[in-house]
């Protein structure tokens, strides 16, 4: 071991104690891992001290003990098993056998599930460890991280507290920027892993819909729902999807047949050829220079290394009505499928209701916050059957003219490259968001990415560039069940840039 890592005895030893993993990648972690430098057990032992001394509201449920035991019974690395003995995280809407799991609401308090989520299930067979389950917006409803039972999830690189990390896949977000581990699971209804994958300077990645199971998923919008997850590279990125896509025969109908790719043996950042789009509609919605000035280095980037970069024209109608039509549809979706949380099925009791319909009306009340109520009431007044041919058909109508439109622009390039959002700061009282936009602008910018949902596209959000401490990111988007372009796009910009594996805590690695 001394001569594979070229030191002597005492170094050796200074090295050995003054370690730390925790800021590592997927790719070194599993380096040391084979090297036996490291045991899955030293992994667990420190991320499990870092999450115990977090700041940001990013924990549901430490899962302290499972972690400790299963990481104990990891002995002999296995060596074509990129993801044998890592550390991971989870969004607390994916179910996990007797590990509470509460999708931040109230409502759902004391429930601990007898199954584990397919995904879930796929990690645990390739030996990965899970750490923790994260906070979210109750329900995974709402982009702000602010709505969950346990409060507002704040981003790692504003230790003031002032700014929020965005998202509903908010704590999930905020562990993996502040290195404690290299994978965090997610889940993407509108933007919900790649917006705040942007404030935290991560690699979101979104992708096709069906290339992961999503049994195990509490539902908010099936149609829109993705199982999503954070890393910090691009290479890492693909090491999951390659482990965690494919088929599920038993459990999810939707999930789809095409064999799973050798995504990371294929990414070799080779552009040559690839047209990408720049989309001028949103980019004149951005606020701050800074993300402009970003893009605008991406594309010389692009091009440098033989790629076609053209800046093109979308709607401005479309791109306007894609936040009005998403709430039309995720809203009228989550009343029907949250339906069961009816404190009957599943739910608060208080134990003193006189008939079913107290015990309904209690428990929709007292269980849900406002926000969720709000969507329900909007869900179930579209699908009323005098509003349901002016809202909801209508909004399907025109998710389908969207989806069209954007069909269009990919049957000409490759990809598509887009800021992930207008601000670089999120902060928690909206202050940072002043008049210089109007609010068809702000609509806009702040949620274009939920096309990739209405599509079903596959969808990478990665950093591109940082601004008084703050990182902002980029957005890729390509054709259905190509996530190989989107890998190497990303990877070909993340090798110039230079953002791999930076952390709130110790910036690059």
């Amino acid at each position: 071991m001394l001569k594979m890592f070229k030191m002597d005895k005492l170094s050796f030893q200074r090295w050995w104690v003054n370690m730390k993993y925790i800021n590592k990648t997927i790719e070194e972690l599993h380096d040391l891992l084979v090297a036996k430098v490291v045991t899955p057990l030293d992994l667990v032992k420190e991320a499990i001290e870092e999450l115990k001394k977090e700041e940001t509201n990013a924990i549901e449920t430490l899962c302290e003990k499972e972690a400790l035991e299963f990481a104990s019974t990891l002995v002999e690395p296995e060596v074509d098993n990129l993801l044998w003995g890592i550390p991971y995280v989870c969004k607390d809407n994916f179910s996990t056998k007797d590990i509470l799991t509460t999708a931040s609401s109230n409502i759902l308090h004391d429930y601990i599930p007898c199954f584990d989520a397919t995904v879930i299930k796929k990690l645990k067979e390739k030996k990965a460890v899970l750490l923790c389950k994260t906070t979210l917006d109750e329900l995974a409803m709402g982009g702000t991280g602010t709505t969950g039972h346990k409060g507002i999830t704040y981003n790692p690189y504003d230790p003031t507290h002032s700014y929020k990390m965005g998202g509903s896949s908010c704590g999930s977000a905020s562990l993996i920027a502040q290195g404690i581990s290299p994978l965090g699971l997610g889940s993407d209804t509108g933007d919900s892993v790649r917006k705040p994958a942007s404030y935290g300077a991560l690699v979101g990645l979104k992708p096709t819909w069906g290339r992961i199971s999503r049994f195990g998923l509490f539902p908010f919008a099936p149609s829109m729902d993705h199982v999503a997850y954070f890393t910090r590279s691009v290479k890492d990125s693909a090491i999951v999807l390659e482990n965690i896509a494919g088929e599920d025969l038993y459990f999810d109908a939707t999930s789809s047949t095409k064999p799973v790719d050798n995504y990371y043996s294929k990414i070799d950042g080779n552009i040559k050829g690839k047209k990408i789009a720049l989309i001028k509609e949103i980019n004149e919605c951005v606020k701050d220079q800074p993300i402009l000035d970003g893009i605008e280095k991406c594309k010389k980037i692009l091009e440098d290394k033989g790629a076609i970069v053209e800046v093109i024209s979308y709607p401005r109608n479309l791109l306007a009505a894609v936040y009005p039509v998403y709430m039309i549809i995720s809203c009228a979706e989550a009343t029907s499928n949250n339906a069961n949380l009816d404190g009957i099925k599943f739910g608060l009791r208080e134990g003193n209701e006189k008939s079913y319909q107290e015990v309904m009306m209690n428990a929709r009340t007292k269980g849900f916050c406002e926000l969720i109520r709000r969507r329900f009431v909007i869900g179930s007044y579209s699908l009323f059957k005098d509003n349901q041919e002016e809202l909801f058909i209508r909004a399907q109508k025109i998710r389908h003219l969207i989806v069209d439109k954007y069909n269009e622009v990919l049957s000409s390039f490759d990809a598509v490259l887009t800021p992930c959002g207008g601000i670089i700061r999120n902060p928690i009282d909206g202050k940072d968001d002043d008049a210089s936009r109007t609010e068809v602008d702000k609509m806009i910018i702040e949620n274009h990415m939920g096309i990739g949902n209405f599509g079903g596209f596959p969808s990478l959000s990665l950093p591109i560039g940082f601004d008084n401490g703050f990182p902002f990111g980029g957005n890729l988007t390509s054709k259905p069940f190509d996530e190989v372009t989107l890998f190497n796009i990303a990877y070909a910009l993340e090798n110039e840039l230079g953002y791999k594996n930076v952390t709130a805590k110790g910036g690059q690695n």
